[in-house]
């Protein structure tokens, strides 16, 4: 299989048809993995009807929600076995625009990663609440000032090459929750992957809930620091 979208979804029931036709807008044949993490408001079932009219939708589904990051590792995991070359991975609020895609993929066969920065256009967060765009412009800043990461490491539209990377060192990432994205990019800038980013605007989610709690912030911070000494005392990723 030369390339598969993978989409974590957690109570999208109102968003996930409308993803579905935005993505086959401008990708017809891709095929679109899910994960649902068992949403108590049937986003299962919607994606069943659609995987009905729809080959090329997969789905897993979990027992219960664990976490963001352990959603994207299971879709790897996924991917690897299938013997993937290209895997692309989104959110499922609407805040991806899915015809960036096909730019992705044009990218990709020269670089480890092609991903999104949102700190490449200066209006890009204009609709999001000034509290998220504070927090997330401070780890920004804390990512590049602590761990040396010049990317924008924590969004999740990315494109991954793994016939130029080692995809296994994804799981190196320990972390499950919101953590994992800029966890991996460390992993990444170690490993001097070539990385490519695309600008975009993300515009805030319009309907549904925002899954990233006060306690997730709290927790990413916090985390941000152990990764950031065991760095100082040159303790290896790959040891942990």
């Amino acid at each position: 299989m030369n390339k598969i979208l993978i989409i974590p979804t957690y109570n999208e029931i109102e968003n996930i048809n409308v993803l579905y036709k935005k993505i086959r807008k401008f990708n017809k044949d891709l095929k679109i993995l899910f994960i649902d993490d068992n949403s108590p408001d049937g986003t299962i079932n919607e994606i069943k009807k659609l995987k009905k009219k729809d080959k090329k939708i997969l789905f897993l589904l979990r027992k219960k929600k664990s976490g963001i990051g352990s959603a994207h590792k299971a879709g790897i995991k996924w991917a690897i076995n299938n013997k993937v070359t290209f895997c692309i991975t989104m959110d499922s609020d609407l805040t991806h625009d899915p015809k960036l895609i096909s730019q992705m993929l044009k990218h990709a066969p020269k670089y480890h990663l092609v991903q999104t920065n949102r700190f490449m256009h200066k209006n890009s967060m204009a609709s999001w609440p000034l509290y998220r765009r504070i927090l997330t412009w401070m780890r920004y800043f804390l990512l590049r000032i602590l761990l040396n990461i010049k990317y924008d490491s924590s969004g999740a539209f990315r494109c991954y090459n793994f016939k130029k990377m080692n995809p296994n060192l994804i799981f190196c990432a320990k972390n499950d929750s919101y953590s994992f994205f800029w966890e991996t990019m460390y992993i990444f800038v170690k490993e001097q992957y070539l990385v490519k980013e695309l600008k975009m605007i993300q515009n805030y989610r319009k309907s549904g809930d925002s899954k990233i709690q006060f306690k997730d912030w709290i927790h990413g911070f916090y985390y941000l620091f152990v990764i950031y000494f065991r760095d100082l005392l040159n303790i290896s990723y790959k040891k942990l």
